[in-house]
């Protein structure tokens, strides 16, 4: 997978020059001070991961594709920090054997979205084998009452172009993220809480992590939760983040 970037416009000033090329990259970008960004296609597909700047919000994001254990107790945490609007993503072919975690998860306030059901790396797929596991993670997902799920993330986080115009048909839009904690390398509850606290600003989009595998996330979130309180940082859910947003993006290549 490439990864692109968005260019960040400045004030324009009294040179010609630099106002002339200030209006040459404003018909590429859209200027302004809060953004959404995106990496996009021509066409208009996005792959959300980042929110606006201004003001205070982020939203911290956990996948889940397997396991018991670790989606409760992280529910327990948030449930004891009195967080809620997190969003979870999950595989589907994970949801139909934990509906009950999954009820728990909405009851307690935290949104929804898919990773498709088999979760395997699509880039590997082509495309009607893309088209059939993110239709059967929707048909899985609305059986177990999750009827508005507009949101995806792909299995490994690997997209490109032809992901991006598939996930679109089909009504989704496609969330990365800009922070990585790297809680599925188990690096330490130290470590962990490092990789996000002194990095995460207004509009981050935090990748962590539900799954068994991940056995120091529970343990790590207390103190990345008091780190974002000590930032004046509040969590929502990515819906929220991104709600009348002004959108930036650059193309794919």
């Amino acid at each position: 997978m490439k990864f692109f970037y968005v260019i960040n416009g400045r004030r324009l000033k009294q040179s010609l020059i630099i106002i002339i090329a200030a209006f040459f990259t404003a018909s590429i970008l859209y200027m302004g001070n809060q953004q959404q960004s995106v990496f996009s296609t021509k066409e208009g597909p996005m792959a959300i991961y980042k929110g606006e700047k201004a003001g205070k919000n982020i939203a911290l994001t956990f996948d889940i594709n397997w396991g018991d254990e670790q989606a409760d107790k992280i529910l327990d945490v948030l449930k004891n920090e009195g967080i809620k609007n997190t969003t979870f993503f999950i595989s589907a072919s994970w949801a139909e054997r934990h509906p009950q975690v999954v009820e728990r998860i909405v009851k307690e306030g935290h949104d929804i979205g898919s990773m498709g059901y088999h979760y395997r790396n699509y880039t590997d797929w082509d495309e009607r084998k893309i088209k059939r596991d993110i239709l059967l993670a929707d048909t899985t997902l609305k059986k177990l009452g999750l009827k508005d799920v507009k949101f995806l993330r792909t299995p490994n986080g690997n997209f490109n172009k032809k992901i991006l115009k598939i996930a679109d048909s089909y009504g989704y839009s496609i969330v990365h993220y800009s922070i990585d904690s790297k809680d599925y390398t188990n690096p330490g509850v130290e470590k962990i809480v490092e990789n996000v606290v002194p990095n995460v600003s207004a509009g981050d989009i935090v990748l962590l992590h539900a799954s068994d595998s991940a056995t120091q996330t529970d343990k790590a979130l207390p103190l990345i939760i008091k780190g974002l309180k000590s930032k004046n940082l509040q969590s929502v859910t990515v819906d929220e983040l991104i709600s009348n947003a002004e959108i930036r993006s650059s193309e794919i290549k």
